[in-house]
Formats: structure tokens, C-alpha cells, sequence
């Protein structure tokens, strides 16, 4: 599979890519919070890196037809995996363990606005004002949800819970925008196996530390099943999904399907883990989805030239 041939393909579905990579990512940041309670943070993180990686292998070879890595490319992978994978799992694991999965939810929303301004930053798209005023109710819906009342004893964890989210929210804009210049010269499977080599070398050493002095026996056969779900979903099916749809669909463009993560991780909290919506929450969640529409819906003239505008 050459880069150049997926830019022909129907953009709906790009679309369709986009949007189930980004469901994925919240179910598995829903997920986690299980994950987190039997495994420590950086054991889970290597873990997930090390299933990934023996999955992957064969996607590490470059394709017929496909241009070598210039220093460039592997500079921007390099990035791609340590802001958007090890970064953002560290971030978003250790903020479900302080946090909730709803609030985690309500957070992520604000990644659409975080991508327009990288956009604009990097890739020198300009921010008009609706996409000014989406910024700005996702500001709204994190200070809500931070304010909220926590569990008694659990403010302090619940706040630094959120900055981490936060962090984490940080980590995937870049990732987003990092994401868009790969595209174009490399294809979405060797870009989601060697962000995944990356991730596994930066987290090895914490770990290994980790590993020697946990007790695996320990672990139900479950939370087994779900790592492996998580690692596979995290590392292989997300990446894959989200840079095939990537190709064809501007980074500014393409912020609209993370609306899926929110409503997904939202969902998991919500149906699996006991979670309900506090009035604080639910008037946090309605602004961020607002912030959503009003920073990402896309008007006529980038409608129309959506197609041309792919890296």
C-alpha cells in the first residue's frame, strides 16, 4: 500500500476512519480506569506498548513504492510518539486513576479547540471567530467540570486528576497536527508501528522498574483480556484508523470527528462503571460539545476544498 493511493479514495470513508478511531480512544480512556485500579501506570503503559509491538512487526518494513524515511520524518515520529503516545498515556492514565471517566470525558471535548490552535500555530490556519467562541465554551465546560464537587477527601487528587487530562488533551492536538505532515510521505501502518517502537523505548526503563516488584498473580484473567483490547486498540487500531482518514481530511477538519472520544469515554463511565452526571457535569458536558460544533463545524469554503488540501 503506497501513501499517494489512499488520497483517491471516497472522503466519507475517511470520515468513517476518523470517527471510529476516535470512539476507540474513548472507550479505551473509559477502560482504563479498570486497568489502573490492578496495574501501576508505567507496567501498564509498557505492557501495552510490548502487545502492540509483537502485533505490529510486520508493519515495520517499508512498502513497494514507498519513499525512504528522510531525518525530517523520523524527527516528526520521533514527536508524534512521544507527545502522542507516551506523553498522553501518562498524562491520561494517571489522570482516570485521580479522576473519573466522565470527567475525563468532559476534558477531552476540549481537543478540537486545542487542535485549531496548533493549526494555526504550525500549519497556519487561520482561527475565525466561531472557532474563537468554541475555544472558549471548552475553557468554560474544563473550569465546570474541575469546580464540580468531588467524593470527600478527593478534591486535591480530582484537580491534579483534571490538569493531567488536560495535559493529556495537549498531547493529542499535537499529535493531530504532527500527524498531518507524516501523512503525506509515510504509510498509516508503518507510522502507527513505529510510533509504537518509540513509545515502547521511552517507557522501557520505568517499566521494567515497575515489573520487578509487582506480582502478576495477582491480576484477575479479565483485566488480562482487557489489556489486550487496550493495547491493541491504543498502539494499533486507533493510529492506523485515524492516519488513513488523516490522509484525505485537513488536521483543521479532521478535529471534528474527536467528538467521538468525549461522548465515548463519557458512555463507558456512565453505562460500565456506575458513573452519573452531576448537574455541574452535565452543564461542563453541554458546553464542551458546543465548543465542539462552534470550533469544528466546517463552512462552505472549506467544504469545498477539502479534497485538495491533503499533506
Amino acid at each position: 500500500m503506497t501513501a499517494p493511493a489512499l488520497t483517491h479514495r471516497p472522503v466519507w470513508i475517511a470520515y468513517a476512519c476518523l470517527a471510529a478511531s476516535m470512539a476507540l480512544v474513548g472507550s479505551y480512556v473509559g477502560l482504563s480506569k479498570l486497568l489502573v485500579a490492578v496495574l501501576p501506570v508505567f507496567l501498564l503503559a509498557w505492557l501495552r506498548f510490548g502487545i502492540a509491538a509483537v502485533a505490529m512487526a510486520h508493519w515495520v518494513r517499508r512498502q513497494p513504492g514507498e519513499a525512504p524515511l528522510s531525518p525530517h520524518d523520523r524527527k516528526l515520529l520521533f514527536l508524534e510518539s512521544f507527545l502522542g503516545n507516551f506523553l498522553f498515556s501518562i498524562c491520561m492514565l494517571f489522570g482516570v486513576a485521580l479522576s473519573t471517566a466522565l470527567a475525563a470525558g468532559v476534558i477531552m471535548a476540549a481537543i478540537p479547540a486545542a487542535v485549531a490552535i496548533l493549526s494555526r500555530l504550525f500549519l497556519k490556519e487561520r482561527i475565525t471567530p466561531r472557532v474563537a467562541a468554541g475555544i472558549a465554551c471548552a475553557v468554560l465546560g474544563i473550569m465546570l467540570v474541575s469546580m464540580s464537587k468531588a467524593a470527600p477527601g478527593a478534591a486535591a487528587g480530582s484537580l491534579l486528576g483534571n490538569l493531567l487530562l488536560f495535559g493529556a488533551v495537549v498531547c493529542e492536538a499535537s499529535y493531530v497536527v504532527i500527524g498531518k505532515q507524516l501523512t503525506g510521505n509515510v504509510s498509516a501502518k508503518r507510522i502507527s508501528a513505529l510510533v509504537n517502537l518509540w513509545g515502547l523505548a521511552l517507557v522501557t526503563p520505568l517499566g521494567l522498574w515497575q515489573a520487578l516488584r509487582f506480582d502478576f498473580g495477582g491480576v484477575p484473567p479479565s483485566m488480562w483480556w482487557l489489556l489486550l483490547f487496550y493495547a491493541l486498540a491504543a498502539s494499533m487500531w486507533t493510529v492506523w484508523l485515524w492516519m488513513t482518514g488523516l490522509r484525505t481530511v485537513p488536521a483543521s477538519r479532521a478535529g471534528v470527528f474527536t467528538v467521538m472520544l468525549p461522548i465515548s469515554a463519557a458512555a463507558v463511565g456512565v453505562l460500565f462503571l456506575g458513573e452519573r452526571f452531576s448537574p455541574a457535569q452535565a452543564g461542563a458536558f453541554a458546553l464542551a460539545l458546543l465548543g465542539l460544533v462552534l470550533a469544528t463545524w466546517p463552512g462552505r469554503a472549506a467544504a469545498a476544498d477539502a479534497p485538495t488540501r491533503s499533506g
